[in-house]
């Protein structure tokens, strides 16, 4: 009775996870936003999206050990407190940016709540995989990026394992267009809460399934080849939301059949990049922190 149950369970989740996270969590925040309900449901959701992310990891994970504290689950969680109060202050700094910012005011407020959000989706996410492109060809920013790459397990608070300079830059680069066609702070909001559920879905170490949306949507299938540890071999699959950017900029990489395993994780470069929160923030700012990326090995 226990293993049919489980069977079931895993079927369901297989399948139902990234749709639930995708339509049913962003729908409902896109639906209580166009409803004019306080932004604190969208933590609401949030919390949610979170606490589904970890039970789908355990229903379906696709590497056992990844689901395992390898020393690093404490710096995960302050990574992603410190990186969602900053994009959080991202939207919460909108009207004082439109007030002082040039704008376009140009922003098709005509069209539906959704269609609004999904127009801010595509356009943040030009934005941000260019910048993410940027930061694996130039030093200063690699510096910065090479702290997201120290991970040896692929799960969900990965996505926030970063150091909030380059996150502050990522998040400039695709809020900025907006704020400059005049977006609204409620179709804002939403943003916010669409990366963070992204990022969720895109480091996940759940098992899932989606079919042909696996060769559109950038989601965790295709980002581990983005994570493989040697230089030039990871600089593929820069995507945020979609992967779209990714084939026009000849970056895309798949292969259905290959498996991960820790020890293709990581930077080769940089075997012993510091594992603690407070070494991560500082080391970007060292002469060792440059992170060699040159390396050809596969």
């Amino acid at each position: 009775m226990h293993t049919t149950i489980l069977l079931a369970a895993q079927r369901i989740t297989r399948y139902a996870y990234v749709p639930f996270m995708l339509l049913g969590l962003n729908g409902l925040g896109i639906a209580l936003s166009a409803a004019g309900a306080p932004k604190y449901w969208l933590l609401a959701i949030l919390a949610s999206a979170i606490a589904a992310s970890f039970l789908a990891e355990r229903i379906i994970p696709y590497e056992q050990g990844w689901n395992h504290d390898l020393g690093d689950s404490r710096r995960d969680r302050i990574h992603a407190m410190v990186n969602e109060t900053l994009i959080l202050i991202s939207v919460a700094a909108i009207p004082l940016l439109a007030a002082i910012v040039p704008s376009a005011r140009i922003w098709p407020g005509e069209l539906p709540f959704a269609g609004q959000v999904l127009l801010a989706v595509l356009i943040a996410d030009f934005g941000i995989t260019t910048v993410h492109l940027a930061s694996h060809k130039i030093g200063l920013l690699w510096r910065f990026h090479a702290v997201h790459h120290s991970v040896t397990r692929f799960y969900g608070l990965n996505g926030l394992m970063k150091h909030p300079v380059h996150q502050t830059v990522e998040m400039a680069a695709g809020v900025a267009p907006l704020i400059l066609l005049g977006l609204p702070v409620g179709v804002a909001s939403v943003l916010a809460l669409a990366v963070a559920i992204q990022l969720l879905l895109q480091h996940s170490n759940a098992d899932y399934r989606v079919g042909p949306a696996e060769y559109v949507l950038a989601l965790n299938a295709g980002h581990r080849f983005h994570h493989l540890k040697w230089a030039g071999i990871g600089d593929v699959n820069f995507g945020l939301f979609t992967l779209l950017w990714d084939h026009l900029y000849r970056t895309y990489s798949y292969d259905p059949a290959r498996r991960f395993t820790s020890e293709q994780l990581g930077m080769a470069a940089a075997p012993d990049y510091p594992v603690d929160y407070a070494r991560q923030l500082i080391h970007p700012f060292t002469a060792a922190g440059g992170c060699g990326t040159t390396t050809t090995n596969t």
